[in-house]
């Protein structure tokens, strides 16, 4: 007989235990990508240190959230606070990190945890900041912004690079863009060429869904600043490559640092050359 499937994936994910007295990393990880793309990284951890996957795909009114269109029944701050009981720093030090919406979300639980309960800094994966000049309402978000985005997304689920051209996509509406992200994802063999174009779309509706719900969960937050140093690690194809900061300046009274790092938006949790990048930042951090 089969084991039961798992509904709700449980929200605290450990992948390495640390040694006696070692390092923990905490990820906060927002979805969209299985929890499992942190195993490279847990391995490439200098020895010693463990990591532990904070995962909101267990939260089931944020992650319902992006399979209903993308209204979620709370907030910020009660996912951040949410999430904050599971850090244990007495057993050890502990660095805090985030990826994409969850570098939103560990910097919400930063206001939450006692000065003497914060780690040394906080360290955000390709993460925009909060901030009223990155808020923008639901249509604002173009379809050629999302469908370039989409496709980088298919490419990391399938560990292939899966990339459109920009001026392909600009001036496109969804049905017209498609298409060409289909197109590419078959000739990068991310899809097979008899990829149904419906079965697409409605991936990419759920994508962006869930692109929505965060969007809708920032728009009414107004964040503090940190109360740490923060450390951002910008992927060389980010969600908004030619941005030099993405808008942390304004939250990091105690300083920002910031990092490159290869891969997309998606794959540099994943690549080689950029694990080799994130794991002695992590542990230093």
């Amino acid at each position: 007989m089969r084991p039961p499937r798992e509904l709700t994936p449980p929200v605290v994910r450990p992948f390495r235990q640390a040694a006696p007295g070692g390092r923990t990393v905490y990820v906060v990880h927002p979805g969209a990508l299985a929890a499992q793309v942190y195993r490279g990284l847990a391995d490439a951890l200098p020895e010693g240190d463990g990591l532990t996957v904070l995962d909101l795909s267990g939260v089931a009114e944020y992650a319902q959230a992006a399979l209903n269109g993308g209204r979620a029944a709370t907030t910020v701050q009660d996912l951040a606070d949410g999430l904050a009981v599971h850090l244990e720093p007495e057993r050890g030090p502990y660095t805090l990190a985030g990826w994409s919406f969850g570098g939103v979300l560990a910097h919400a639980m930063t206001r939450s945890l006692p000065a003497g309960r914060l780690p040394g800094s906080l360290v955000l994966l390709d993460s925009i900041a909060p901030v009223d000049a990155y808020k923008q309402p639901d249509d604002a978000l173009e379809p050629a912004l999302l469908l370039g985005w989409f496709a980088m997304y298919l490419g990391a689920k399938r560990d292939r690079d899966v990339t459109v051209d920009p001026a392909a996509l600009a001036g496109r509406g969804t049905d017209e863009g498609l298409p060409l992200v289909l197109d590419a994802a078959v000739a990068a063999g991310a899809l097979t060429g008899d990829t149904p174009l419906p079965g697409l779309r409605k991936l990419y509706d759920t994508y962006v869904d869930g692109l929505l719900r965060n969007n809708r969960l920032t728009a009414p937050y107004r964040p503090e600043p940190a109360p740490l140093p923060l450390v951002l690690v910008k992927a060389e194809r980010g969600l908004l490559p030619e941005d030099a900061s993405l808008g942390w300046e304004s939250l990091a009274a105690h300083g920002l640092t910031v990092r490159p790092c290869p891969g997309d938006h998606y794959t540099m949790l994943s690549r080689p050359d950029a694990l080799a990048v994130l794991a002695p930042l992590l542990h230093a951090a």
